[in-house]
């Protein structure tokens, strides 16, 4: 249409009614001219109220169906009818959203505006305006409405700490969780408070720059653990997630994240690192943290031309004490041990504790002198033997130690400690209470004892150990008292017999002893039942019991089977006790020799005088005789102060009631010595040597015959057989004679 034909149509007022028709209807909702009065009579609504209302214009108007009030929500109505009077009163344009109801029965949102006409008395009576659809607007604000709630639900309530912060430090929006965590008492009170994130913040300098760095690689943190200060200065440990928020044109706006307290949970990381690390008894560094700390001590001293130390320490007897007084005792001397060690060390060694009765010291940065690590390592002995008391009673511990230096000793953690173990092996061998250095040798030993150990247990399993007898005569009268049965180890297609002092200690040290000490017990058991089973008048035989035996659960009750198995009246037996089972916890130890007593068998205290032994033990000991060590007879020809000794120890038993042994007697001279001083009963090679029992069985007399004359010996001369009861030990001795 050209613009003379617009003028033309505008100059016709039916065009120009047509043309505003057209307009109206291609608008987006409603136009109306209605009345002022109680039921908004429509003289005028644009064909725009059928899309709007779902009814026809002529429904409406002049109120032919309903009027629009009727179409207005019944909740509204007042609300717009206050809306519309009040901008009629003040001479202004009204707008307002409200809700309608269609004639399809839905229920709508519209946006409507309008102003009234006046009157030309001036009193308005007209009102215009338009009504607009704007249901799905509605909606989705209604809808974004509820999501912001959520958020600031979930923001508001959620457990973990929510923050906004700026790319300089600056807090722009924290929830409660955040402010509690960090211990303050609102949002606002932590936004106010904490102006710069980096310096107020965090502990650790330079966190923050951390922090803004990965952000800048990657755009994101994950799980970025630091420690923080809460308002009250106290350390806390947080994890924080965040990320970048970026406008539509990429532009960065702020950083947003969570933060979790987990300081408990790096309390229990702390804590089980720690226990992963440490003995739980001690304290002390545990093997694995001992054994970094020697690669760090070696890397030092390479790098320093300096020495490191290492101390392997093993407690005497400890084993003993254990069993016997229990474990709760036990762990109050390896508490005490630990910290008798942590006062002899310097702030850069180390004290760790293997596991048992084993410690570790590490001695870093030592000057290359071995005359130092001596001293330092004599001064752990002497604090470790220093007397203490556990569970009431008064205990002396003693120690062996072995000593193993870099680079003299090898270059490797594991080398060290193994040959710091050979060195302290040997001072065990040496006597205990004492140090030892590795030396080479010391490696060849050990392959030896490995060795030596195998073959043990395979002569165990395949019976490879037989018994010897040797003699023990009266002194006064010189015949014969008794015999020893010693053991003897001899390995298929060998001629040479193994003697005990060869692995009697390995036996003891391995527990291995057990199984030796009942296959003594039982076969000289059988051996006296065979002899008497053959008309030969038997001597009764003793079995030395060790230490470990004394532990072993049933001891009474093998001792009672073999008796009763091989129907042997009690007394025929004679049962030995070292003097190291003295050792052991007395109350239990003097019960089960109480109950052997009652059983009928006799006791003797065998290796007397070798340390253990003192006079409240022979007082209280239920024994018959007194086995006085070998060592002691050796002196008694040169030396007086010897004879005096033996001659006190022999008066002091036989006051007490005990009849005495002198075991080693190798010489007349030593004999009459003994004759001269009232000894009982003598055994030794001056009398006779261990003999197979094929042969010591000739010089058992027959029951009830003439006692015939009997072949020399192969050393001094074998008495007869004495009228009087007779004794045979069956012994496990490691001295063979």
């Amino acid at each position: 249409m050209k613009i003379t034909d617009v003028a033309t149509t505008l100059d016709d007022p039916m065009q120009r009614e047509h043309l505003l028709t057209m307009l109206l209807s291609e608008l987006d909702g409603m136009v109306y001219l209605c009345r002022a009065d109680e039921f908004w009579t429509m003289e005028y609504v644009s064909q725009g109220c059928a899309a709007l209302t779902g009814y026809h214009p002529d429904e409406v108007l002049f109120n032919r169906t309903l009027s629009f009030v009727d179409i207005i929500h019944p909740e509204d109505r007042a609300k717009v009818r206050d809306c519309i009077d009040l901008a009629l009163a003040q001479d202004r344009a009204f707008s307002l959203e409200y809700r309608i109801l269609c004639g399809d029965g839905s229920e709508r949102w519209v946006w409507e505006r309008g102003r009234g006409i006046n009157k030309p008395g001036g009193e308005y009576n007209l009102v215009q305006g338009f009504i607009q659809d704007i249901t799905d607007r509605h909606l989705r604000e209604k809808a974004l409405a509820e999501t912001e709630h959520r958020y600031r639900s979930i923001f508001e309530n959620a457990t973990e700490g929510i923050f906004q912060t700026t790319m300089d430090g600056h807090y722009l929006e924290v929830n409660s969780a955040l402010a509690r965590i960090y211990g303050y008492d609102s949002s606002q009170d932590m936004i106010a408070h904490l102006q710069d994130i980096s310096e107020q913040l965090y502990v650790l300098p330079g966190r923050r720059d951390e922090f803004i760095g990965m952000m800048k690689d990657l755009g994101v943190v994950t799980n970025f653990e630091s420690q923080v200060y809460r308002k009250d200065k106290a350390i806390i440990w947080i994890s924080e997630n965040a990320h970048e928020v970026r406008d539509v044109e990429g532009e960065l706006l702020y950083y947003e994240g969570t933060v979790e307290d987990i300081t408990e949970r790096k309390a229990y990381e702390e804590l089980i690192a720690y226990q992963a690390t440490h003995d739980n008894l001690t304290n002390l560094p545990n093997r694995a943290l001992m054994m970094d700390r020697l690669q760090q001590a070696i890397r030092s001293a390479h790098r320093d031309g300096s020495q490191a130390a290492v101390v392997f320490i093993d407690l005497d007897h400890f084993k003993n004490v254990n069993d016997s007084l229990g474990h709760n005792a036990g762990d109050e001397m390896i508490r005490t041990v630990a910290e008798r060690l942590r006062g002899c060390v310097r702030e850069n060694d180390t004290v760790a504790r293997l596991g048992g009765d084993e410690f570790v010291l590490l001695l870093a940065d030592v000057k290359k002198s071995p005359g130092l690590v001596a001293q330092a390592v004599q001064r752990v002995l002497d604090a470790i033997e220093k007397p203490c008391m556990i569970s009431g009673r008064e205990y002396l511990i003693t120690c062996s130690i072995g000593v193993s230096l870099y680079p003299e000793d090898g270059g490797d953690p594991d080398v060290l400690l193994k040959n710091a173990d050979l060195a302290m092996y040997k001072a065990k061998e040496s006597g205990r209470n004492a140090f030892w250095f590795f030396t080479p040798e010391l490696d060849h030993g050990l392959a030896q004892r490995l060795q030596l150990e195998q073959q043990l247990r395979v002569a165990i399993n395949e019976h490879q150990f037989e018994l010897y007898y040797q003699s023990k005569f009266d002194v006064a009268s010189g015949k014969i008292t008794g015999a020893e049965a010693l053991l003897r180890w001899r390995r298929p297609g060998r001629q040479q017999i193994i003697l005990p002092d060869q692995f009697i200690p390995l036996a003891e040290e391995t527990g291995l002893i057990n199984s030796l000490g009942q296959f003594a017990l039982q076969t000289a058991c059988r051996q006296m039942r065979a002899w008497m089973d053959a008309g030969l008048q038997v001597v009764p035989i003793s079995v030395n019991l060790s230490a470990r035996q004394f532990q072993q659960p049933g001891l009474v009750k093998m001792v009672e089977d073999a008796l009763r198995d091989n129907q042997l009246s009690p007394h025929l037996l004679n049962l030995e006790v070292t003097e190291s089972c003295l050792v052991l916890e007395e109350a239990g130890f003097l019960d089960t020799l109480a109950e052997l007593k009652a059983l009928g068998v006799l006791i003797a205290l065998d290796d007397f005088g070798t340390g253990y032994s003192n006079m409240h033990s022979l007082k209280t000991m239920p024994v018959h005789w007194l086995k006085i060590d070998r060592s002691f007879i050796l002196g008694v020809e040169l030396d007086h102060r010897d004879r005096a000794i033996y001659r006190a120890m022999v008066a002091m038993a036989q006051h007490l009631g005990l009849s005495v042994v002198a075991e080693g007697v190798e010489t007349t001279c030593q004999y009459e010595f003994l004759h001269s001083i009232g000894c009982n009963e003598v055994q030794g090679f001056h009398c006779g040597k261990p003999l197979p029992p094929s042969v010591f069985s000739h010089y058992l007399r027959p029951v009830m015959k003439s006692v015939r004359k009997l072949p020399l010996p192969l050393l001094g001369k074998m008495m007869p057989v004495s009228a009087t009861t007779s004794h045979t030990a069956v012994m496990l001795s490691p001295t063979g004679s």
